[in-house]
C-alpha cells in the first residue's frame, strides 16, 4: 500500500500534478498550501469520526484516501475532499444500529453509485442549480462551519455526539475562555497581516505556526489537537467489509448508500463550481463524479468512512495559493505522515489556531454582497437565497439545494404561467388569435380562458408564431379548445406549430394545422 501510494505521488509530481510550467516558487507555494490544508484536516476528520460514532483513525484514513484520489483524478485542481460532517450525520444511525462493518459496505456501494452517475454524465445537471441557490448554499455553509467551531470552546471530553454533530458539554469560562479567544484573535490577525508583509508562506500556515510556537514555548494550558483523540496509527490496510452477502444486507445498506452518494455528489459539484469561479476553470463535473466514486469505493475496503468535497479546506487551499493537483496531493500525503510519524507534534497544535483559520474561512466564504442585493433582486430570488441558507443550517446541504431548486422551478413556472396572453385581429372572414408566451401545464388553463367559441365567427385561426408549445398538457389544452369550437359548429385552424406538434395533433380530425 505504502509503495503504491508514494509511487503514485512521484508519478503525479512528474506529470499531471505538477505541470512543467510551475516554477520553483510556485511548487513551494503548492506544497506549503498542502501542509496548511493537512493541518486543518486533522481536527475536522477526528470530529466527524466522533459524529459518525467510529474510531478517529476511520475518519483520518478517509480524509487521506479520498483526498489523494480526488486530488489526482478529480474534476477540479485545487479542490480538497475528505471526511465531512454532511455525510457523518447520516452515518451515525447506520453505525449505531448495525455496526461499523455495515458502514464500510455502505461506503463501497456509495462509491459504485457515484461511478455510475459519472459514467452516465449526470453531473452536468448541476447546471440546473440557480444562482440564488448557490448564494444560499455558500452562506449556509459558512454559518455551518462557524457553528462547528464553537464546539472547540467546550471543555475537552465533555461534548457529546448528536444527530447534528458534537453538542452539549461544559463551556470554557474565565481565564481559559479569555486565553482561547485571545489566541483565536491572534491567529486571525496574523492571517490578515501576513499577505501584507510576505507571500513566501501561506497566511493560514503562518498563523498556525506562530500561535502553536507561542503555546508550546510558554506552556499555555489550552485545548490541543491531542485532547480530542490520538491520531497515531499505521498504514490503512486492505479490509473487505465483514458483512453477510445476503439480500437483507443489501436492503439495509442501499438506502444509506443512495442518500450518501447524493449528498456527496451535490456538495462536491457545488464546491467544484465555487472553486471554478475563483480559479477561472469550468467543466469537469462527470470526471469529479467518477473520482469521488472511485475514492469512496477504495476507502470502503481500506477501513475509511467515506467522504466528499470540503468547501472550507478548499477555500484554505485556493486562498493559500493552491491551484494545481500538487497541493491536494501533498495535503493527503502530509496527513498520512502525521498519522505515521508526526502525531506527537501535531497533537500539540492548539485548537485555537485551527479555529482562527476556520473563522477566516467563514469570513471569506460568506457572500457578504448578497446582503446588499437582497433588496434589489426579485423577491422570489431573495426568498430562495434566505430559504436555502436556513435549510442548510437546519438540515443538510443536499436537502437545502433540492428545496431551493424545487422552489426556484415552481417560481419560474408560475411566472411563465402568467405570461400567456393573446391579441386578436381580423383576416378576411376569420378571427385570428395571436398567442404570446409559453404554453405548458402551468398556463394551459389561462390559454383555454382566452377563447370565446360562442361569439367567434365560423372560422378561427390560432397563430403560435410568438408562442411555444412545451408539453403534453399544452397539446391537451389545444385539443380541448378545438373540441369546444367543433361543438359550436365552427372550424379552428392552427398556424406556426413545430413539426412535433404537427405530428401529435394529426389525429385530431377537427384541427387544420398550417406550417
Amino acid at each position: 500500500m505504502a509503495r503504491a501510494i508514494f509511487a503514485a505521488f512521484g508519478d503525479a509530481i512528474r506529470g499531471n500534478v505538477a505541470p512543467p510550467t510551475l516554477s520553483g516558487g510556485q511548487v513551494r507555494t503548492e506544497i506549503l498550501s498542502g501542509l496548511t490544508v493537512a493541518l486543518a484536516l486533522v481536527p475536522e476528520a477526528v470530529a466527524f469520526a466522533f459524529v459518525a460514532g467510529v474510531h478517529p483513525l476511520v475518519g483520518l484514513y478517509a480524509a487521506f484516501i479520498v483526498g489523494l484520489i480526488t486530488a489526482l483524478f478529480g474534476g477540479r485542481p485545487g479542490m480538497i475532499s475528505g471526511a465531512t460532517g454532511a455525510l457523518a450525520v447520516v452515518m451515525v444511525s447506520l453505525v449505531s444500529q448495525h455496526g461499523v462493518e455495515y458502514l464500510f459496505a455502505t461506503v463501497v456501494l456509495m462509491g459504485l453509485i457515484q461511478i455510475v452517475v459519472g459514467l452516465l454524465r449526470w453531473g452536468k445537471f448541476i447546471r440546473l442549480v440557480p444562482h440564488p441557490v448557490m448564494l444560499g448554499f455558500v452562506n449556509g455553509l459558512a454559518i455551518v462551519i462557524f457553528l462547528a467551531q464553537l464546539t472547540q470552546f467546550r471543555v475537552p471530553g465533555t461534548a457529546e455526539v448528536s444527530g447534528h454533530g458534537m453538542s452539549g458539554g461544559e463551556w470554557l469560562s474565565g481565564w481559559p475562555l479569555y486565553l482561547m479567544l485571545g489566541l483565536v484573535a491572534l491567529t486571525m490577525a496574523i492571517i490578515w497581516a501576513t499577505p501584507r508583509i510576505t507571500r513566501a508562506i501561506p497566511a493560514p500556515l503562518a498563523g498556525i505556526g506562530i500561535v502553536a510556537l507561542i503555546v508550546i514555548v510558554f506552556g499555555l494550558d489550552v485545548p490541543r489537537v491531542g485532547d480530542m483523540a490520538s491520531i497515531e496509527g499505521g498504514l490503512p490496510s486492505f479490509h473487505l467489509p465483514q458483512v453477510p452477502l445476503t439480500w437483507e444486507t443489501f436492503e439495509i445498506i442501499l438506502p444509506y448508500a443512495v442518500i450518501l452518494a447524493a449528498i456527496g455528489l451535490i456538495e462536491s459539484l457545488l464546491t467544484l463550481n465555487l472553486v471554478g469561479e475563483i480559479t477561472g476553470k469550468r467543466g469537469g463535473a462527470s470526471r469529479e463524479c467518477l473520482a469521488q466514486g472511485a475514492a469512496n469505493t477504495v476507502t470502503g475496503v481500506f477501513g475509511g468512512m467515506g467522504g466528499c468535497a470540503m468547501i472550507g479546506q478548499s477555500m484554505i487551499n485556493v486562498n493559500s495559493g493552491g491551484r494545481t493537483r500538487l497541493a491536494g496531493t501533498c495535503a493527503a500525503v502530509f496527513l498520512l505522515l502525521f498519522i505515521l510519524v508526526g502525531s506527537p507534534i501535531i497533537e500539540q497544535i492548539p485548537l485555537a489556531a485551527l479555529v482562527g483559520v476556520m473563522f477566516m474561512v467563514v469570513i471569506g466564504t460568506f457572500a457578504w454582497n448578497s446582503l446588499k442585493i437582497l433588496t434589489k433582486v426579485p423577491r422570489a430570488d431573495a426568498f430562495v437565497t434566505v430559504l436555502v441558507t436556513i435549510v442548510t443550517v437546519a438540515t443538510d446541504l443536499a436537502t437545502a439545494v433540492v428545496v431551493g431548486v424545487i422552489v426556484s422551478a415552481l417560481t419560474y413556472a408560475w411566472q411563465n404561467a402568467t405570461r400567456i396572453r393573446a391579441t386578436t385581429e381580423t383576416e378576411g372572414d376569420a378571427k385570428v388569435y395571436k398567442v404570446h408566451g409559453p404554453l405548458f401545464f402551468g398556463s394551459s388553463d389561462g390559454f383555454a380562458e382566452m377563447f370565446s367559441p360562442e361569439s367567434d365567427p365560423e372560422r378561427v385561426i390560432v397563430d403560435f408564431a410568438a408562442s411555444r408549445v412545451v408539453d403534453q398538457s399544452a397539446l391537451q389544452a389545444i385539443e380541448a379548445v378545438a373540441a369546444r369550437y367543433e361543438g359550436a359548429g365552427k372550424r379552428l385552424q392552427l398556424r406556426h406549430l413545430s413539426h412535433d406538434c404537427h405530428r401529435l395533433l394529426a389525429k385530431a380530425g377537427h384541427l387544420v394545422v398550417d406550417s
